[in-house]
């Protein structure tokens, strides 16, 4: 029960700091613990429920949040995440590591080599962003990741959105996905409920503490701090998946 307070805290801390639902650190963390890759996975996604409603809140209070723009792309996600329970019941775990290996390398490549600053916010087809959020949401929480690990640089990358604006879109999308993806894990019978809500629960105190020091801390701070994480991430998974006897 201590480490599971403790796994709260720390990605809760985490998922409002850097506008991520949790998975992308739980998950691994989970492994590290002894747990099935799937069943990690699944209480991955209970947390992200967690976090997710509850930092959006505080992100919208706080006026950082455009409901508008990721409202479409959460709806994508939405629908694109009830697909997810079928598809992690459809690989082996050695594959989902491998997927998971690749959402953070991606996550990392484009945060690193992001150069243009104080570009005009580029204006964005809907069809083309609920097809974004279709994708992400189910890849992403195939693997119990709520898919801002991904979105978050492509709207800073590609769309241009400020990095501050981004994460907080990036964990609203994380609603939509990870309720989805928790009908979707329910009915495949993967999900460690009590291990999950206990996370889950003690999550929203990290949560609050890591919006409130997201709003304190300068951006060029903000984004280094998130590329040494995503990097940190990818270590521990080459380390797993490839070098590990």
């Amino acid at each position: 029960m201590l480490e599971l307070v403790l796994l709260g805290l720390i990605v809760g801390l985490l998922s409002g700091f850097f506008g991520i639902g949790g998975g992308t650190i739980l998950v691994p963390l989970l492994l590290l613990a002894g747990y099935d890759t799937k069943i990690a996975i699944g209480i991955s996604v209970v947390q992200m429920v967690f976090s997710s409603v509850y930092g959006s809140y505080l992100n919208n209070k706080k006026g950082t949040l455009d409901t508008a723009m990721i409202f479409i792309i959460g709806m994508g996600g939405f629908i694109g995440a009830l697909l997810s329970g079928f598809i992690t019941s459809s690989f082996n775990d050695e594959v989902l590591e491998m997927i998971f290996l690749s959402f953070a390398i991606f996550a990392l490549l484009r945060l690193f080599f992001k150069t243009k600053e104080d570009v005009t916010q580029k204006e964005v087809n809907k069809i083309l962003l609920f097809i974004i959020g279709f994708f992400l949401g189910a890849i992403s929480m195939t693997i119990g990741v709520g898919g801002s690990i991904i979105l978050v640089p492509i709207l800073v990358g590609f769309f241009h959105v400020p990095l501050k604006q981004a994460i907080s879109a990036g964990l609203f999308f994380v609603v939509f996905s990870s309720v989805a993806g928790l009908i979707s894990h329910s009915l495949a019978e993967d999900i460690d409920y009590i291990s999950g809500i206990v996370i889950g629960s003690v999550s929203l105190f990290g949560v609050y503490a890591g919006i409130v020091l997201k709003d304190k801390v300068n951006e060029a701070v903000q984004k280094r701090l998130l590329i040494s994480f995503y990097f940190l991430v990818v270590l521990y998974l080459i380390n797993r998946i490839f070098l590990e006897v």
